[in-house]
Formats: structure tokens, sequence, C-alpha cells
């Protein structure tokens, strides 16, 4: 996510609410890219650790195997990794998912 006026706080860095967006983002994608099409999902909460202070760009990357989808789980958390510039982890999270068979 590009540092920008619109997802800076009063201190310049970047809002922990734009850095929540962007962890259920990157969640949501790795989750619809990984599940199969007999489930569908919905984010059910989340769990998020502000580290450090976003003063730079930062990204996302969040990691899931299909094996997270055997046996149907009903909730899965999700987690996400959010580094800055320098590759410092500014936030960490957790996005639990809640999953059913598709009707």
């Amino acid at each position: 996510m590009r540092k920008r006026r619109s997802v800076e706080n009063h201190i310049g860095t970047v809002h922990a609410l734009a850095m929540g967006n962007l962890c259920e983002l990157a969640a949501g994608m790795v989750t619809e890219v990984t599940i199969p099409t007999t489930l569908r999902w919905i984010p059910r909460g989340m769990t998020i650790e502000y580290l450090r202070k976003a003063e730079t760009e930062v990204i996302a990357t969040s990691r899931l195997t299909k094996m997270e989808w055997a046996g149907s789980p009903e909730s899965v958390g999700v987690p996400v990794s959010v580094v800055d510039e320098s590759g410092t982890e500014v936030v960490r999270a957790v996005i639990t998912m809640y999953v059913t068979p598709k009707k």
C-alpha cells in the first residue's frame, strides 16, 4: 500500500484502520485462491498486533496451503504479516474465516 495522505493518521504514519483493511484484503485473497470450490467463506474476526509505526509504504503477505481445507473446517485462521520498506514487520494479524459448504 502506498503511503499517501488518504491512509495517514494525524501523526503522519499509516493509519491503523488502513492496516486492518489491508490485512483483511490479503487474507481474503489467499483464502479465495486456495479454498475448494465446494466451500464458501466469510471473515468472522480479526486479531491484530501493531508492532511499530508504519512510516513508509507497506506490503502485506498471507499464505495458506490447500491442506488447511482438509476435513471441511468450520473456522480457519489466516495469518497476515505487514512489512515496511526496510522489511521490518509493523503489523501481524490473524483473520478468522468462517467456512461452510456451498448450497
